[in-house]
């Protein structure tokens, strides 16, 4: 695994946030794709409220970045965060996610954003 250069402080907050399955799900799929919050309420079978909350503090740590496209945001991982190796390596310890990749395709086929 390549060294991500951060100090063992800095991935203390990050390994935090990543440590709730659905933050850590959150951020797989973010990785993968930018997404509304309303594609993540039907893949995550969870409220709105529920998701913008963790969405609130992904982006508190700089760890997702906001597109707004319309009236809808769309949510995507910020590389460009001086976290980013370290959540790409957790991300590279992940087992195969298809079933995840599955449910947001539905969604995006699915909403309306």
């Amino acid at each position: 695994m390549e060294k991500t250069g951060v100090r063992i402080d800095d991935m203390v907050p990050v390994l935090k946030l990543l440590g709730d399955r659905t933050r850590l799900t959150i951020v797989f799929l973010l990785n993968r794709n930018p997404c509304c919050v309303c594609e993540l309420v039907e893949v995550l079978e969870m409220s709105q409220p529920s998701i913008s909350q963790h969405l609130r503090k992904l982006r508190d740590a700089r760890m997702v970045t906001e597109e707004r496209r319309g009236q809808w945001i769309y949510y995507s991982i910020n590389k460009e965060s001086s976290s980013y190796g370290l959540v790409e390596n957790v991300l590279e310890l992940l087992p195969a996610q298809k079933e995840w990749m599955e449910k947001l395709n539905e969604a995006k086929a699915n909403t309306q954003c």
